[in-house]
């Protein structure tokens, strides 16, 4: 019971925090209404809290842009803060199930794990958008390039694409070309693009816009080209999961069907073997 009342008010303070950061990040439709007060306070609390974090890791900007999360490193780095006493409390409720000596060390490995699960959730998350943005890319292109065919500007025809096309990659470059279009330097714009979308091209891609950005000219050509391109890795990547998938399968066919097949087959003679011996 005493156990029980230790891991219900360390959950109770866990949740309070977890209110008041909430409260923190949403902002009030209006000022001055009946939420004011307490937002103040909430976004003091989350000021404070912010200022005493300990310093963001050098490559966590780059994890948070690729990963496509709309948030600040500030965020994140006291999200990696508390998710790490919520481990220790998840690990705290199992140690008495742990033999030996494991539950020590299964506390103190706690807090760590639970420290880079953000990290490894920003990877995750990354390693998935590169996958649909390698996916896209190739019909995203033929688009942008007969938007500037028929007589669009290089940002304008962004924007028309990522007005147009629902997909993953044309929202990015729809969002740089609102970025441009609100006063953000086009440079900035595309390097911003560039950290957004980690998949294999962007980074000719990019270079192509800048080109035409800084010299004029238009892309129509590059763009063809990095379309084909595209289609040759999707090519290549489909022919291996194939290789992949093919001992996969012969593996199945060893284990299941084979058996099933001769499992019939003795079904058939069973009763012709049994009437002979009698």
């Amino acid at each position: 019971m005493i156990r029980a009342g230790v891991l219900a008010a360390i959950a109770g303070a866990l949740a309070a925090g977890g209110i008041v950061e909430l409260a923190a990040a949403r902002r009030p439709r209006r000022r001055g209404g009946r939420w004011e007060p307490a937002a103040r306070v909430s976004r003091a609390l989350a000021r404070r809290a912010g200022a005493r974090r300990p310093p963001a890791p050098g490559g966590l900007p780059a994890r948070i842009d690729a990963a496509g999360v709309n948030t600040g490193v500030g965020e994140v780095m006291l999200a990696k803060l508390g998710a790490a006493p919520a481990a220790a409390l998840v690990a705290l409720a199992f140690v008495s199930l742990a033999p030996g000596r494991l539950g020590i060390a299964l506390i103190a490995a706690a807090p760590v794990a639970g420290f880079i699960v953000p990290d490894l959730w920003l990877r995750a998350r990354a390693r998935a958008r590169a996958r649909i943005l390698e996916a896209e890319q190739a019909d995203v292109l033929d688009l942008l390039r007969v938007a500037l065919g028929a007589g669009l500007s290089g940002w304008r025809a962004l924007a028309e694409v990522g007005r147009r096309h629902p997909g993953l990659l044309a929202g990015e470059l729809g969002a740089a070309a609102r970025r441009v279009r609100l006063g953000v330097p086009p440079e900035a714009a595309l390097a911003r693009l560039e950290r957004r979308c980690p998949g294999a091209g962007m980074h000719a891609l990019t270079a192509a816009l800048r080109r035409a950005d800084r010299l004029g000219a238009s892309p129509a050509r590059a763009l063809t080209a990095l379309a084909e391109e595209a289609r040759a890795r999707q090519a290549r990547r489909a022919a291996e999961q194939a290789a992949r998938a093919a001992p996969k399968i012969q593996l199945v066919v060893a284990l299941l069907l084979v058996p099933s097949v001769l499992l019939l087959i003795a079904a058939a003679l069973a009763p012709a073997l049994t009437g002979a011996s009698v």
